[in-house]
């Protein structure tokens, strides 16, 4: 194991044991705030999956988080269990998502993406309008909590570690599928397609998948997303929220596996750790946003990267020159 490899298995044991010591310190606001990171995680997973691994911008994000809270909402609410929402969610995310992924067959870029914000906009209007099932503008309230195998999670605790498990599952996952066949045609496809094409990948299906597969993340953000705040209504699937999980993507660092755990720190965390301004927190906010975007493009991992190559790369003509002098 390489000295690098070595400090970032140190620096993610660290973060690993102060994420789990951390219920014992905080109060059940602050578990909040770390359950709702976990969660958004999840669904910022999916779109690096579809963005930063296969290069396809979608702006549909938000709605995929939107039916998984909604299957979650309602099926929990009429006494299914949770387990049903998850399968429900991922299958209807995921075959909505292969779907939605054809028009990516024939545009690209910012085509694609109204193609997305399209969608979106067709979503949250089912949401908003149709009152008989999403209740319309009056959301959905009481959405119980599951019990998994007898155990309540009705505990601000309880539910932070549930979603915490759900996120190490889903990271597992997403670490062996990056590292697979599938991950290295998705990388392909990405750089270019017309290569990736003229050596047998088939970069009709591993498009198809990497939207199907982010969309039905997504859905899955969106079960836990659902009894995690209790309620629900259409405004947090709506245009905007799909922009602040692009923009998680994008600052931790879009095609990195750590990009989306970074960028929620700074799209959930920091607004958090800026209310000490009180009403001028957003101010700052965006001022931050703005800055890393200029001083980063590649996103705060990509930095990171840099940095560690800048601090390694004066030690080779140091050794080389000491081994000159004693030779």
């Amino acid at each position: 194991m390489t000295a690098r490899n070595a400090l970032l298995a140190v620096l993610a044991a660290v973060v690993v044991a102060a994420l789990l010591a951390a219920p014992f310190a905080l109060k059940s606001y602050g578990i909040y705030i770390l359950s709702l990171w976990a969660v958004t995680t999840i669904g910022a997973i999916g779109l690096n999956l579809t963005l930063g691994y296969a290069g396809q911008i979608s702006l549909a994000q938000a709605a995929f988080v939107g039916i998984g809270a909604y299957c979650a909402a309602i099926l929990t609410k009429n006494g299914y269990p949770l387990p049903l929402a998850y399968l429900l969610a991922f299958v209807s995310c995921f075959s909505i998502g292969w779907l939605l992924g054809y028009p990516a067959l024939r545009v690209e870029h910012h085509y694609l993406a109204f193609v997305t914000l399209a969608f979106t906009t067709l979503v949250y209007l089912i949401f908003r309008n149709e009152e008989w099932l999403t209740g319309g503008v009056s959301g959905i309230g009481g959405i119980p909590r599951p019990v998994i195998f007898g155990y309540s999670l009705r505990g601000a605790a309880d539910f932070y570690y549930f979603c915490l498990a759900n996120l190490a599952v889903i990271s597992l996952a997403f670490w062996w599928l990056i590292r697979s066949p599938w991950g290295r045609a998705f990388i392909a496809v990405r750089e270019n397609p017309l290569r990736a094409l003229s050596l047998g990948v088939d970069t009709r299906r591993y498009t198809l998948m990497a939207f199907a597969i982010g969309a039905g993340l997504g859905g899955i953000s969106g079960v836990l997303l659902a009894p995690l705040v209790q309620f629900i209504d259409p405004s947090p699937f709506s245009l905007t929220a799909s922009l602040n999980l692009l923009l998680m993507v994008v600052i931790g660092g879009s095609g990195y596996f750590f990009g989306p755990f970074v960028g929620a720190i700074v799209a959930v965390l920091l607004p958090e750790w800026l209310r000490f301004s009180g009403g001028l927190y957003l101010i700052f906010y965006a001022l931050l946003v703005m800055v890393l975007m200029a001083v980063c493009p590649t996103g705060l991992i990509g930095l990171a990267g840099r940095i560690l190559k800048r601090i390694s790369k004066p030690t080779a003509p140091a050794a080389k020159a000491a081994l000159e002098r004693t030779t």
